[in-house]
C-alpha cells in the first residue's frame, strides 16, 4: 500500500493529536514526532504558566517542525503539530512542501474536557478558548482534509488512512 511520505496531524489542544498520530504512525509504519517535544524550553515555560505564544514564539519553533519533516523525505513521518494559522501551515510547508494536513475537529464541550482531564501536559486547559480564537480552519486549497474527532481513536486512524492521498 503506498503511503504519505509527510502528515502533519494538526488542531487545539485535546484534539488528540498526539494519540491519534502515534496510532496513525503505527498503522502505517511511519515515524513519528510530537511538535511538543521540539518547543525550546522558553516556550514551554510561558505556556505552562498559562500564557499563550505569540507569532515571535513560534516561527523558530515552525521552522525546527517544517526541516524535522523535510529531513523525513525519504522514510516518511507523522508529526502531531497545532499549525493553527495558515500562515503557520505555510511556514511548514516552505521547508517541506510535499506536506499534508490532518485537522482534527471537535465541539469545544468535548475539547474542554479532554484538555481537563490530562495530567502532566504543559499546555494547561485554560489556553483552550485562547487556540480556538486562533485557529483558522483548514482551506479548501490547502493539502488535506478534516476530521470530526467525536470517535475512539481507532475509528478516527481508520477514517485518516481511507482518506489520504498518495
Amino acid at each position: 500500500m503506498p503511503r504519505p511520505s509527510l502528515l502533519v496531524v494538526m488542531g487545539v489542544s485535546g484534539s488528540g493529536k498526539s494519540v491519534i498520530g502515534a496510532r496513525l504512525a503505527d498503522e502505517l509504519g511511519l515515524p513519528f514526532v510530537d511538535a511538543d517535544d521540539l518547543h525550546p524550553a522558553s516556550n514551554v515555560a510561558k505556556m505552562a504558566s498559562g500564557v499563550p505564544l505569540n507569532d515571535d514564539d513560534r516561527w523558530p519553533w515552525l521552522a525546527i517542525v517544517g526541516e524535522r519533516l523535510a529531513a523525513a523525505s525519504a522514510t516518511g513521518l507523522i508529526v502531531a503539530c497545532s499549525a493553527l494559522k495558515r500562515s503557520y501551515r505555510d511556514a511548514i510547508l516552505a521547508k517541506a512542501p510535499s506536506a499534508q494536513f490532518v485537522h482534527l475537529h471537535g465541539p469545544r464541550e468535548l475539547l474542554a474536557a479532554r484538555s481537563g482531564g490530562r495530567t502532566g501536559h504543559f499546555m494547561p486547559a485554560s489556553l483552550l478558548d485562547s487556540q480556538l480564537a486562533t485557529l483558522e480552519p483548514l482551506g479548501v486549497d490547502e493539502p488535506g482534509f478534516v476530521v470530526g474527532v467525536e470517535g475512539v481513536p481507532g475509528e478516527i486512524v481508520t477514517e485518516i488512512a481511507g482518506r489520504l492521498t498518495y
